[in-house]
């Protein structure tokens, strides 16, 4: 139905160098925005902005997904945390990437935008994507360490728990600030932390022990 809509929007994403590789390029194509956002806007699925979930949080701009996607760096078969579900779109795109033998553990705190990811997720066709009910801000020790940790929402600060679960080698991605915030990339490499700004970006705010206070 908006197959077209899809490939123009990859073809900007590549156009600006968003997209810069086949990997990501194909997971984009094989993952439909369309079953990820609320009914009454589908119509915008392909629109490169956020748009609205409920409980005042939004499935991130395409071309922020994008650029996650290339920094986080993603390899088939890596275990990856990601924080913060949302409706399931970026952790689906990340599930294409890693592929079949990758695993993603996705936390959300809002239990309806959980159940309704879980939902997209299985509509989707996605098998490879765990959706935890939780705190995001103290990550899953459950399945620690992981090869890839990115969060979708800003945090005060880089929180603790998440260097520690990130494997060495591994990268963290995370928006530091308020509304308007810094996308950091963190590497954990022979067991000594490097911090790189990747720029000005917009999130909603990540709640939670170490996170924003309600």
């Amino acid at each position: 139905m908006l197959k077209k809509e899809k490939e123009d929007l990859i073809n900007n994403l590549k156009k600006k160098k968003y997209i810069k590789s086949k990997i990501v390029t194909d997971a984009f194509l094989k993952v439909p925005r369309e079953k990820f956002v609320p009914k009454n806007i589908i119509k915008k699925a392909y629109f490169d902005s956020p748009l609205r979930i409920g409980n005042n949080q939004t499935i991130s701009a395409p071309h922020m997904v994008a650029i996650m996607c290339e920094e986080l760096d993603l390899k088939l078969g890596q275990k990856v945390l990601e924080i913060g579900t949302g409706s399931g779109y970026h952790a689906a795109i990340v599930s294409k990437i890693v592929g079949s033998n990758g695993k993603i553990f996705s936390i959300e705190r809002h239990k309806n935008l959980a159940d309704k990811a879980r939902d997209n997720l299985k509509k989707a066709g996605i098998k490879n994507i765990e959706v935890w009910l939780g705190d995001g801000s103290e990550g899953l020790k459950k399945y620690q360490p992981y090869d890839r940790i990115y969060v979708t929402c800003a945090a005060p600060d880089i929180p603790k728990p998440l260097i520690e679960q990130l494997k060495n080698p591994g990268i963290l991605l995370i928006p530091v600030g308020n509304n308007f915030c810094e996308l950091k990339k963190i590497e954990k490499k022979n067991e000594k932390i490097s911090t790189k700004n990747l720029g000005g970006c917009a999130f909603v705010p990540l709640i939670g022990k170490y996170g924003h206070s309600i």
